[in-house]
């Protein structure tokens, strides 16, 4: 395959060795080795540009739906652990490398790679020129594709790209209802600490209902590790059912999909707990759903932020944030009302990161302030949360 994309129905060469193959609803077939499950997936193809952590990015539940192509080649190099996940189950639905899988070099590794994607049944394609893929993906957006790894050289690939084709998109799909728990849970282990693993908090300050739309970990050990107990609610839970738990504050969760698809049973919970002024904080899916409860507008993006190198700026303090990022939906600025400001503005294309309520304890963000992975310059986020909790006592 040559770096140039062909066009619909041009399907590329087979070599010899193929047991794998990316196949794109425009036609184009990129031919790989296999890793991972067997079987074929279909999803939206994206690509992450972070150098770490891939395991929690194949774990964070907002890439639902989607089959990842990472940019950095050295993938499988500190191996898989039981600890390092974003959720109990991967969400991707495929990985694209293009190198094979690193052998794993760290101490705190317990499995190949390979060896847990088999095991969590995600597929995947090692041999990709994930260059090209990815310069293919910027200039033409993010396309549908079908994920494929057949060692027994099987491949019908007309029937693939029909896949890839029906494949329906995430406009107007509802993914959190997917990916959120099923029941109600509490929730009071505290971050990873060196030599220690994780922690229980003893002493909570605070209590905070989280709606699971799509959590990640880290986000929970993030405002365990502020000093609140966390009680975890499912994503169509009620305003009713959410202040039934008397909380201090309640957190609005990332996650994947559509926000006016979920937000069509969580925008009428997200204007109830408005109403009962109690101090509210999202990330990510969270955000786009306050800002539809607030009045403003979403609109999908030709190609999403993921990463854990995008630059923000807080326009408060002027400060540049380097922040972890994974949304292909944004919010549209001059949908938003008067008294919902802007307050972080990302320094890669100008779309809004951040949003603020004048005059009531109301805050989101698009990125990830838990970072895993990630840096940690926004970590202050979840002390703020805390603050507008303590100024409400």
């Amino acid at each position: 395959m040559t770096q140039e994309f062909r066009e619909a129905s041009m399907f590329s060469p087979r070599p010899s060795d193929a047991t794998a193959a990316l196949v794109l609803a425009d036609g184009t077939v990129l031919w790989g080795r296999g890793m991972g499950a067997h079987g074929a997936a279909v999803g939206e193809v994206v690509f992450n540009t972070a150098m770490t952590g891939y395991q929690e990015v194949i774990t964070d539940p907002s890439y639902a739906g989607q089959v990842i192509t990472f940019t950095f080649p050295h993938i499988g190099n500190v191996g898989a652990n039981s600890e390092d996940i974003e959720s109990l189950t991967p969400a991707a639905r495929g990985v694209i490398l293009r190198a094979d899988i690193t052998d794993p070099s760290n101490w705190r590794a317990t499995r190949h790679l390979d060896a847990w994607l088999k095991s969590n049944g995600v597929p995947g394609v090692t041999g990709i020129d994930t260059r090209a893929l990815t310069r293919r993906i910027r200039e033409r957006g993010a396309p549908n594709g079908c994920i494929v790894h057949a060692p027994d050289g099987a491949f019908d690939l007309p029937a693939l790209r029909r896949q890839a084709c029906d494949w329906p998109g995430l406009i107007g799909m509802d993914l959190a209802k997917d990916v959120s728990c099923r029941q109600t849970y509490d929730w009071d282990e505290t971050g990873w600490r060196w030599g220690k693993g994780y922690g229980t908090l003893s002493d909570a300050r605070f209590h905070v209902v989280a709606l699971d739309y799509g959590a990640k970990r880290n986000i929970l050990h993030c405002l365990a590790d502020a000093g609140c107990r966390v009680t975890v609610l499912p994503a169509a839970s009620t305003a009713a059912e959410v202040l039934r738990h008397q909380p201090d504050g309640v957190f609005l969760s990332n996650g994947p999909g559509d926000p006016e698809a979920t937000g069509a049973y969580a925008v009428p919970m997200i204007k109830g707990v408005l109403e009962a002024g109690l101090p509210l904080f999202g990330i990510c899916l969270g955000h786009q759903m306050l800002a539809l409860a607030l009045g403003g507008r979403t609109r999908k993006m030709e190609i999403g932020h993921r990463g854990a190198n995008h630059p923000v700026k807080n326009l408060a303090t002027g400060r540049v944030e380097i922040t972890s990022q994974n949304h292909g939906f944004a919010v549209l600025e001059d949908s938003l009302p008067a008294g919902v400001r802007v307050s972080h503005r990302s320094l890669f294309d100008g779309s809004v990161e951040g949003l603020a309520v004048d005059g009531r304890p109301v805050f989101s963000v698009q990125y990830h302030p838990e970072a895993s992975p990630g840096p940690q310059d926004s970590h202050y986020l979840f002390s703020q949360f805390v603050g507008l909790m303590e100024k409400r006592r």
